[in-house]
């Protein structure tokens, strides 16, 4: 049985709901190549260094040369392309739309990708194949809820850097959808920053699966979502426990929005790349279970807990699952994904370059003080050790706890994460791909 007591959780799930109600729309789409370029043309130093010739460059090229029929293409389909987000991540970020948000959100999403790709956390393995920069951030279509595109679906404008979307609403509330960022804008560029390495992790975890004797229906089915399942796990070795109880609450919030009922789904239809909901909630307990800090049973059982309140009958793909199959099966793809020695990473494991520990977690309880408080500047004794991920898992940690409201402890994440940003050395003037790559040595450290 979970110890902890997580009373807020339904106020926190209710301010999921009424962001995700929202149908507000970010800024309007130009519909001409003249107004497109024209507004371009005066921003690319709104930009640092590292996206004007990553991104803004390239973009600028794909638009001059565009013939009318492609840009009448384009128009026709908004959704099959990312021309449209890439250019309002530009002009949004040039006119400070949602100013402290928009800062607030690039630091979330700088900070997760540092975590996994940064020379300071990769001491022991080799660069990734691929670098890649963080994301741009942009605000807007509401009912596509949070998405990316990654790096990949980027080639068609030649632009080396991802785009990621939060709903409007959610820059001024929808606190556990925050805590949901390290599997919407990690994920896929981090486990595509090195070759072979996401079809290594599906191997793995399918031989895992059949190894301990489960089905081979099972099997495919948890490896055939690899790209969803370890992004979830990559989220919560960055994130620890908050990245697991915010997704339970922000889904809870979803489905409200949307079916009127405040509860996790238990059928995972073939044709959905997720797992179901309520053994993605499994998949993220066992998870903490394997993280690196004290109190990792007592959050697992918190978490494990929620979902066992909302299963009904679990159906995987057509297949009827007991809880008692499904519980041990999330353990071994977790166990999989987060603790196999990888080729791709030179026989290391995705939780040797990124864990959770009692370090973490005692930035995150001094954090939380502060947010409850309304305070948004960093402890100058914590600041070097403390990152994105901390302040919203001390926000998200106090919201559950019900130490403050989600209003509240939503104000104080956005002016912290905000002066974060501000001195964050890659969104300065030089060419810096991660804060951890922004390091000097030094030989003794005075106390």
């Amino acid at each position: 049985m979970s110890t902890l007591n997580l009373k807020g959780l339904t106020a926190a799930t209710a301010d999921c709901l009424t962001a995700a109600k929202s149908s507000e729309n970010g800024p309007p789409d130009l519909h001409a190549v003249r107004a497109i370029l024209a507004a371009l043309a005066p921003v690319r130093d709104t930009l640092p260094p590292a996206y004007r010739k990553a991104f803004y460059d390239p973009l600028v090229a794909s638009v001059n040369s565009l013939a009318a029929g492609d840009f009448a293409w384009l128009k026709k389909h908004p959704d099959q392309t990312p021309f449209w987000d890439a250019v309002q991540a530009v002009l949004q970020n040039a006119a400070g739309y949602e100013a402290n948000a928009t800062d607030a959100f690039q630091e979330v999403v700088g900070d997760l990708y540092d975590g996994f790709l940064s020379a300071e956390d990769r001491a022991s393995v080799k660069l990734p194949d691929r670098e890649v920069i963080p994301p741009l951030v942009k605000w807007g279509n509401p009912n596509d809820g949070p998405y990316t595109w990654p790096v990949d679906s980027m080639r068609g404008l030649d632009i080396a850097v991802g785009i990621v979307n939060l709903p409007p609403a959610q820059a001024r509330r929808g606190l556990l959808a925050w805590a949901t960022l390290g599997h919407e804008t990690g994920g896929h560029d981090i486990l595509g920053a090195d070759i072979g390495l996401l079809a290594e992790v599906a191997t793995v975890t399918h031989a895992a699966l059949l190894k301990a004797g489960q089905p081979e229906w099972m099997a495919s089915y948890w490896s055939d979502r690899i790209d969803e399942t370890a992004s979830d796990v990559l989220g919560l070795l960055n994130m620890g426990p908050a990245a697991g109880i915010g997704m339970i609450g922000y889904f809870r919030g979803l489905l409200g929005a949307w079916e009127g009922k405040t509860r996790l789904h238990s059928d995972g239809p073939a044709d959905d790349p997720h797992p179901a909901d309520v053994v993605r909630g499994y998949l993220a307990a066992a998870t903490v279970r394997l993280l690196g800090f004290s109190q990792n049973k007592a959050w697992a059982n918190a978490i494990e807990a929620e979902a066992d309140k909302d299963v009904t009958s679990i159906k995987l793909a057509g297949h009827p699952v007991s809880v008692a199959s499904a519980k041990p099966a999330a353990a071994i793809v977790a166990q999989a994904i987060a603790q196999t020695k990888l080729k791709a990473l030179e026989k290391h494991t995705l939780q040797s370059i990124q864990d959770w520990k009692d370090a973490d977690e005692d930035i995150v309880a001094k954090l939380q003080v502060r947010l409850v408080l309304g305070k948004t500047s960093v402890p100058a004794r914590i600041a070097e050790a403390t990152y994105a991920t901390h302040v919203v898992a001390a926000a998200v940690t106090a919201a559950v706890f019900a130490e403050a409201t989600p209003a509240v402890l939503f104000a104080s994440m956005i002016g912290m994460l905000k002066r974060m940003h501000d001195d964050n050395p890659s969104w300065g003037p030089l060419f810096v791909g991660h804060r951890g790559d922004n390091r000097k040595h030094v030989i003794a450290i005075r106390r």
